[in-house]
């Protein structure tokens, strides 16, 4: 075993992991999922009106955070349990599935009764304890590289999981940290391609962390279809500008709707299935 990530490595697993959410939700090669939805869950209301908006152009996966793990204590912290009824209450009016991060070995339980995907954030991505718990849960786990993780770091994370026996994982690339001021971090298209030779579990991106500014995410969006990323987790909300978290990132209704008819295109044009 010369890898640290050998369980998640092509050398143990030649063939690529299919990471099943639903019958009709599979993270596969060939598929493109998207997950979309505002950065938190901020209220009823939004979360009600994002969710319909989605469901009625095919979108199946709903996203929000519902205990927000933020720089500045004096930021916006989610809404904790109600944020979770809410969020939960909002993908079953509309047949979705939901994601939502986890902070802390604390809320494994309470978060994994509510969400369908259990995402592990930048931030969390090297909490071993926390991996270690997750990998008993029987939901897929979202686990996104941390903004200073090395390629061989992620994947170390990702072992932990796997570790446990858990292989219901899907990785997530959201930007690392550079000198580059202009996007809030560097999306590093090239861990798509890297991971997938190294590791047989699916990767998706998340654009909207790593430009920070909506007017770059999708040629970033394309950018991961044509390398041959499985999927993007997208930031959406009625009016951006009200947003309570990240709303210079959220895509509008009307900028999502033209987002969604291209990703049908490339991934039409390159027989790619659109989830």
């Amino acid at each position: 075993m010369n890898k640290p990530y050998h369980l998640v490595s092509r050398d143990y697993h030649a063939l690529d992991e299919e990471v099943y959410v639903a019958d009709d939700i599979i993270f596969a090669r060939r598929n493109f999922c998207v997950i979309a939805g505002p950065c938190t869950v901020e209220d009823r209301v939004v979360i009600e009106e994002t969710a319909h908006f989605l469901a009625e152009l095919g979108v199946k996966m709903l996203r929000g955070g519902t205990f927000k793990a933020r720089t500045s204590p004096h930021s916006f912290q989610g809404l904790g349990a109600k944020g979770l009824k809410y969020l939960r209450n909002a993908a079953d009016q509309c047949g979705m599935k939901t994601v939502t991060e986890i902070l802390g070995e604390q809320l494994v339980e309470q978060v994994s009764e509510y969400a369908d995907i259990l995402q592990v954030g930048s931030r969390n991505s090297q909490n071993f304890r926390l991996l270690s718990l997750l990998a008993k849960q029987a939901k897929p786990v979202l686990l996104k590289r941390g903004f200073m993780n090395t390629i061989a770091e992620f994947l170390s994370a990702a072992e932990y999981l796997a570790a446990d026996g858990k292989r219901n994982i899907i990785l997530c690339e959201r930007g690392i940290r550079t000198f580059e001021p202009m996007t809030r971090n560097t999306l590093d298209i090239s861990a798509v391609p890297l991971v997938q030779s190294e590791s047989c579990l699916p990767i998706i991106v998340d654009p909207s962390h790593a430009a920070g500014r909506t007017d770059i995410i999708l040629p970033l969006t394309r950018a991961a279809i044509a390398c041959g990323a499985q999927g993007a987790i997208i930031e959406v909300h009625p009016q951006p500008h009200k947003a309570l978290c990240d709303g210079k990132q959220s895509l509008s209704f009307k900028q999502f709707t033209s987002l969604w008819k291209n990703i049908g295109q490339l991934t039409q044009a390159l027989e790619i299935e659109r989830v």
